[in-house]
């Protein structure tokens, strides 16, 4: 991911730019041919480096001009008046970043569909395990654990639709010049432009100023930090979940690792507290993105200086994240016997809902079972009383269901609903989405 934002790299893009233009130019007779194959074979020579660049850039003061000079300088002098012919900086600017977030996306697309599918998997492994689902940070009902790990999986898969749907907006190819017109290339400009674009696996702008619209790369930052934020959702889960008091999850401590410089016995949850930090910051960039939209007129240059840091940061910090929460996955440890003392924690209150649905069945108003099942409930807390006995002891309710009836509500493999069923579907929309990477 780093080497797609490296300095050669980013000449490399902009040559292949300067490449294909000439190259479609020459096909419509705008240039002579003979120029054209001579840019493109000195523009994929490897000739040009970031050095020879850095060295004219230090005399001109600026970056595309020291590009197209160093350039010039390996070719025949019958091919040096066309090169960047018809073309201004962000031409190349605006389309190599396009490039750069196109291959970025190579790298996160297929990362997140692996993290679907392990999701997918652990969410099948522990569909019928029974656990406490918290409200508030509160015991509230039962839920299937593997049902946790169905829901991140899903917005995974959700992930890659939505980054399939953007591309069209983002990938964008510009070639038309210094406010938008194409006005040296005239009416052929636009044929130009979807020649590039086809050649570079780009979608050719519609209609630009100087520079592409800077919502596409609000965009993108957008779409990456969102993903960003389903990885800090799963990892501050697996963060509560790793609380002394629940521990339910641990992340993977290897032999030799310590959690703590001062309390030898610690394991922190440092690589998904990691995710977290790094979530923050990727957000950040996303207030730059916006600031970046309203340009003057047809541009001016105080988007310039942060989008070299705000695209690559972005998507380095992504990439990072991914990584991170993958290697958490694929070596969770979940702790069963845990999961099911923590069922019994509140001592039988966890069934509250199912003993009020019991009564509702059985004709009793909604609000007078809720508020006999809320007066049991409480003394039992006071008592610390079973909250099991006290429903079989209170005349009120008791009187409307047997003891085997209300036996049958406190077992938690009868409460997980359609759990089965809802992780089922979504291992089968994940695998679909995920297929092509795999």
């Amino acid at each position: 991911m780093k080497e797609i934002f490296d300095d050669q790299k980013k000449i490399s893009y902009q040559l292949e730019i300067e490449a294909a233009v000439a190259l479609s130019q020459s096909e419509i007779g705008m240039i002579p041919k003979s120029a054209a194959q001579n840019i493109a074979q000195m523009a994929k020579s490897g000739k040009i480096t970031v050095k020879r660049v850095k060295q004219l850039e230090a005399k001109s003061d600026h970056d595309t001009a020291a590009l197209v000079e160093a350039l010039s300088e390996t070719c025949k002098a019958s091919a040096r008046p066309w090169i960047h012919y018809g073309l201004t900086s962000n031409d190349l600017v605006d389309t190599s970043n396009s490039l750069q977030m196109r291959d970025a996306i190579r790298i996160i697309e297929p990362k997140i569909a692996r993290m679907a599918m392990i999701l997918s998997e652990m969410a099948k492994k522990y569909k019928n395990v029974p656990a406490v689902g918290r409200t508030h940070g509160q015991h509230a009902s039962i839920i299937s654990f593997g049902l946790k790990f169905a829901n991140s999986a899903l917005e995974m898969s959700k992930h890659i639709e939505r980054i399939e749907e953007i591309k069209k907006r983002i990938l964008i190819c510009k070639t038309l010049g210094v406010v938008g017109t194409g006005s040296l290339m005239g009416a052929k400009a636009l044929e130009v432009q979807k020649r590039v674009a086809k050649k570079l696996g780009l979608f050719p702008a519609d209609v630009t100023t100087q520079v592409v619209p800077r919502e596409r790369y609000a965009e993108y930052v957008f779409s990456v930090a969102l993903i960003g934020s389903t990885l800090e959702k799963l990892a501050v889960e697996i963060r509560n979940l790793q609380r002394t008091e629940i521990g339910e999850v641990a992340e993977p401590f290897r032999k030799g690792q310590m959690g703590s410089s001062a309390v030898p016995v610690k394991r922190n949850p440092v690589k998904s507290e990691r995710v977290t930090s790094l979530s923050k910051l990727l957000r950040s960039q996303l207030s730059v993105a916006f600031e970046n939209i309203p340009l003057w007129h047809e541009r001016d240059l105080s988007n310039s200086a942060n989008e070299r840091f705000i695209l690559p940061t972005t998507s380095i910090l992504l990439d990072e994240m991914i990584e991170a929460m993958t290697k958490i996955l694929k070596e969770l440890y979940v702790n069963e016997e845990r999961i099911r003392n923590n069922l019994e924690f509140t001592m039988g209150q966890i069934f509250a809902e199912f003993v009020l649905e019991a009564l509702i069945k059985k004709g009793v108003p909604r609000f007078e079972a809720y508020r006999d099942i809320q007066r049991v409930a409480f003394a039992a807390s006071e008592s610390r009383i079973d909250f099991r006995d006290a429903v079989k002891s209170d005349n009120a309710i008791s009187s409307h269901l047997t003891e085997e009836e209300i036996d049958k509500i406190f077992v938690p493999e009868n409460h997980l609903g359609a759990s089965e069923q809802i992780i089922g579907n979504v291992y089968n929309i994940v695998k679909k989405s995920c297929s092509r990477f795999s």
